[in-house]
């Protein structure tokens, strides 16, 4: 299997102030190491990036990755303005031209973005591996963001109706291949 990053939302906005994602920058460091092995590894790491008309907005410094994230030349870019990173982007074609066939994901916020995109990518075809501890959430009035990550790392890795799988892998085990 060909394999690339995806790194969804991992923006400025999300990481401080009142929507400061739960542990996000010990979660940053965790990416940087996913992405380190998969550069390694020579698989395509792709940074997405959501855009809003609100907290989000392009350009601002709220839209950019975030502080202390490590993002190199060779790097993908992807703007998209829906959870979906699939939907109305050019993500799919992307992935189509480099070769890939399995995705690995981490980002934010688990519940919204990469849950999502983990499901569309089941849809499309592609098993994903999701970095049990490289994606986060600021939580909500009913869950924590350690119950909701944890939630989420459950559910995602039973669904079977899709065909491709979900496996959860935590960062430091996970073995990346081109």
């Amino acid at each position: 299997m060909t394999t690339a990053l995806l790194v969804i939302d991992v923006q400025q906005g999300l990481c401080e102030g009142e929507h400061e994602a739960f542990e996000s920058q010990a979660v940053i460091g965790r990416i940087n190491q996913v992405a380190a092995k998969a550069r390694a590894a020579g698989a395509p790491v792709v940074f997405i990036q959501h855009e809003s008309s609100f907290e989000l907005q392009h350009g601002t410094p709220a839209w950019q990755l975030a502080t202390g994230l490590d993002v190199q030349a060779s790097d993908l870019r992807i703007r998209k303005t829906t959870p979906d990173a699939f939907h109305r982007t050019e993500l799919e074609a992307t992935l189509k031209a480099h070769g890939v066939t399995e995705l690995v994901v981490c980002g934010m916020h688990t519940e919204f973005c990469v849950d999502t995109t983990v499901r569309r990518a089941l849809a499309l075809g592609f098993p994903v591996v999701l970095v049990e501890d490289a994606h986060t959430s600021e939580g909500n009035a009913h869950l924590s963001a350690p119950q909701v990550i944890r939630h989420h790392n459950l559910t995602l890795s039973n669904i079977r109706t899709f065909g491709p799988r979900v496996r959860v892998v935590p960062a430091e085990a996970l073995q990346v291949a081109a």
